[in-house]
């Protein structure tokens, strides 16, 4: 029989908050007793996973002062943490694992190396938070309490978006970026590289791209409202810019795969194009010697129609494939105003060759001589919802729709059968405000976005049949860089809002609880707080 204190204790294993670990595994049972960490522990692997158990120990050295032994047997060491594949755990998927802690190991089993990583992802978790430290920490115990965890993630893409077109952001940021988004067991880094203000990848058939279109002369002051009267802009005199070398990207996507995370680059097209207009004019619809743009929004200056500019966007795009492993290659499509194509004799001229409705239909066109293109080299377009204005009619089958748009773009793309990341504003994008109170917070495009509408945001659309529930693939944050100049401008807007999302896209909808996440996350600004990231507390 059980009694009120046994089911009190059954309880309270799964809903113990000191285990605080984001995002919150499926199961989780707490023991009692500890794993003591100490000099004289082992890591022990197999094959498939000494990498991973030489991450551990690299990840374990600078907060403790020691290195574990990484071995292929437990040789002299009394207490061990075992690291292996097990393939009897296929139902847990690529991505899931299972940690047993006793007082004398800790086994990490996983069917497949990415689930081995994220359960030492939850191991560092159950540490102290100074293990995340990068110097020797003294008067600490490094002890796992005991518990049984097997977990595995509600969606496959599990992602977050950095814009550094904007503003730029170093390399360094970039990888701390990515070591953050490994922590909260996201998997894709979406990485938008050009726009309007900044091109910052080096295309090395195209030099100008970087030489003039990675530099703008200054930028705006402050928001920028939308004024009729545009001399009422203040800019600053300062010149912005930089990029990334083709070997910094070679590095940047090998850090990412070394934590299972994919990098998604984003090359915009038609719109959001004028760096690369300000180096080849040709490419524009006007001839005009254009700036890179030095100040925000919409702009009407997008590439052409014509056979050179394609054949320009391939060329970058076959420059973009040998850099990233990605399946998938984002080509933006979103906030491309048609009135240049109105005016010119090029487009109209297109519309009037292919039988087109108009302006949008030419777009859809672009698109999807984009997607084949991606398709016929085994990778898939992915575009923001406006790829679907003109129709989907020759889109490749695998091309993807993300919904920024609120969700209706991605109820029709599923509906169509398209495969969908919903990333509406409404949930995902951190560059809003966190508070009603705009004057103590940092400047922001605007909006409202508090935690709590984070958490709260379900991914998959009521209006969607199970079967098109499948092609929501899952969700990601965003972040632009507008009014956000800064990496620690960057981490205070994302942090904690990217920690809900995590919990958004790993745990499975009906166990999400958002007052036991804010016990949980209580215990992890300690953890930001050793990395050194600058989180917006809770108010």
């Amino acid at each position: 029989m059980i009694t009120l204190f046994t089911l009190i204790a059954l309880v309270s294993a799964v809903q113990d908050t000191s285990v605080a670990v984001i995002p919150r595994p499926v199961h989780l049972t707490r023991g009692t007793g500890a794993f003591l960490i100490t000099p004289a522990t082992a890591v022990v692997t197999d094959r498939a996973t000494r990498q991973i158990g030489h991450r551990l120990a690299d990840w374990l050295e600078p907060a403790t002062g020691y290195r574990l032994p990484v071995t292929a047997a437990s040789g002299a060491a009394t207490r061990t943490i075992a690291l292996r594949l097990d393939t009897t755990l296929s139902r847990l998927g690529d991505e899931g694992y299972r940690l047993t802690v006793t007082g004398t190991r800790i086994t990490i089993r996983a069917p497949h190396p990415a689930g081995v990583f994220y359960g030492i992802e939850t191991l560092r978790q159950l540490l102290p938070p100074d293990i995340f430290r990068a110097a020797p920490v003294s008067g600490v115990t490094w002890t796992v309490p005991v518990v049984e965890i097997e977990d595995q993630p509600r969606f496959a893409w599990r992602g977050a978006h950095l814009d550094v077109s904007r503003s730029f952001m170093p390399k360094e940021f970039v990888k701390k970026y990515i070591d953050l988004l490994a922590l909260h067991k996201l998997n894709r880094f979406h990485w938008h590289l050009t726009d309007d203000q900044g091109w910052r990848i080096e295309i090395k058939k195209y030099p100008l791209l970087t030489a003039v279109g990675a530099w703008r002369r200054n930028s705006l002051i402050g928001v920028q409202h939308r004024y009729a009267d545009t001399t009422q802009w203040v800019f600053d005199s300062v010149p912005h810019g930089g990029f990334y070398t083709q070997d910094d990207v070679k590095e940047i996507v090998a850090y990412a795969a070394a934590r299972y995370i994919t990098v998604v680059p984003e090359i915009e097209m038609p719109g959001h194009a004028q760096a690369a207009i300000a180096a080849y004019p040709w490419l524009g619809n006007t001839g005009q010697q254009l700036e890179v743009l030095n100040h925000w929004g919409v702009d009407q200056n997008i590439l052409n129609p014509s056979d050179s500019a394609i054949h320009f966007m391939q060329d970058v795009l076959t420059e973009v494939l040998a850099l990233f492993p990605s399946h998938w290659i984002h080509t933006g499509g979103d906030e491309a105003p048609k009135a240049q194509w109105q005016a010119s004799p090029v487009a109209q001229a297109r519309i009037r060759e292919l039988g087109l409705r108009d302006e949008n239909q030419l777009q859809s066109w672009m698109t999807a001589q984009m997607s084949q293109w991606l398709a016929a080299r085994g990778r898939a377009l992915i575009g923001w919802d406006e790829i679907l204005e003109g129709g989907t009619e020759g889109l490749a089958p695998n091309a993807v729709v993300m919904s920024w748009r609120g969700i209706q773009g991605g109820i029709a793309a599923a509906q169509a059968g398209h495969d969908v990341v919903m990333t509406p504003t409404s949930n995902t994008y951190f560059d809003y405000y966190q508070s009603q109170d705009q004057q103590h917070e940092p400047l922001a495009i605007g909006g409202f976005l508090p935690l709590d509408t984070v958490y709260a945001y379900e991914p998959i659309p009521p209006a969607l049949d199970s079967a098109q529930a499948r092609h929501v693939l899952g969700t990601q944050g965003q972040i632009w860089t507008e009014y956000q100049r800064t990496p620690k401008n960057v981490e205070y807007m994302v942090f904690p809002r990217l920690a809900a999302l995590a919990e958004i896209a790993w745990t499975p909808r009906e166990s999400k609880d958002f007052a036991d996440f804010k016990a949980r996350l209580a215990q992890h600004f300690n953890r930001l707080n050793a990395l050194d990231v600058n989180y917006r507390p809770l108010k």
